[in-house]
């Protein structure tokens, strides 16, 4: 029992004292960021997708 009690201790000193957290400002440009580049990646997927469905009934017509 001393052992898990020893580990939570530690584990709020680790998160308490010695993790840096980022700012509010570095917060923020980084949610950006990932929100671009999924954006990104999603009007990318979405024009492979056209192209692929283009080609497909070009090939195999109803």
């Amino acid at each position: 029992m001393n052992k898990i009690v020893n580990y939570c201790k530690a584990c709020y000193d680790e998160l308490a004292h010695k993790t840096s957290w980022p700012t509010r400002s570095e917060l923020t440009h980084s949610a950006m960021v990932v929100l671009s580049a999924s954006l990104f990646i999603a009007v990318v997927v979405f024009g492979m997708d056209s192209v692929f469905r283009f080609v497909m009934s070009t090939i195999y017509p109803n």
